[in-house]
């Protein structure tokens, strides 16, 4: 997504080694993962109710979150290419994943694009680090959306995955203001395993996903 603001520079020399958000002990392989609340959450109570509400006899029948993918693009990398080393650093921090690098499949003369250029980046969660992923921005990014009246149900693609954009990365408390280079936004996909709008929306929402229009949005107990 594009840049929505850009950040006073920080004092010091031009050769100063920018400061990582990552604790000391992150190489780079992912950081530790707490016992996935909501993934317990998804087995003893959303199961059973989204059998009941759609009248699955096979458990099996019952959709489930496979994956999350968080990508963001960021033009201004072709300029300036070091932009990408803070945003690595970033997402890491954010997903506890290191993202993987993207890079421009065409040229594009106008925008000074080459083929292969890396202008942006991605991480796909899976397992345990993506429902302690879901957990976290249900819960605690998702409250600090400024003006926040919901998320769009509009958002599905007729697959049964889900997408969304998120305006700046400063949502998440993970994020240390100090350090930000640039606010910057970035685009959220949930991958489920059905084709069908209507149970993937029911699954995200018995998860807790606040969607436009519920009145009394759910609580997870854990």
């Amino acid at each position: 997504m594009a840049t929505t603001k850009t950040q006073e520079k920080k004092k010091g020399g031009a050769g100063e080694k920018r400061a990582s958000m990552l604790p000391k002990e992150h190489k780079g392989a992912g950081l530790p993962v707490p016992a996935p609340r909501l993934h317990g959450y998804y087995v003893k109570t959303v199961r059973g109710k989204l059998m009941q509400q759609f009248g699955l006899k096979n458990p099996h029948q019952v959709p489930n979150l496979t994956k999350i993918v968080l990508n963001v693009g960021m033009g201004e990398a072709i300029k300036q290419p070091k932009i990408l080393d803070a945003i690595v650093d970033e997402v890491a921090t954010i997903t506890g994943q290191k993202p993987l690098r993207t890079k421009a499949k065409k040229s594009i003369a106008n925008f000074g694009q080459r083929e292969g250029q890396e202008i942006g980046v991605s991480v796909t969660l899976r397992g345990a680090r993506m429902w302690e992923f879901l957990d976290r921005f249900i819960s605690t990014a998702i409250p600090r959306i400024r003006d926040f009246r919901g998320l769009s149900t509009r958002a599905f693609d007729g697959r049964g995955n889900y997408s969304l954009g998120v305006k700046e990365q400063m949502i998440f408390p993970e994020i240390n203001y100090d350090l930000v280079e640039q606010i910057h936004g970035m685009d959220i996909t949930f991958v489920t395993t059905t084709n069908r709008d209507d149970l993937a929306f029911a699954l995200l929402r018995e998860l807790g996903m606040p969607f436009r229009g519920d009145d009394k949005p759910i609580v997870v107990q854990g």
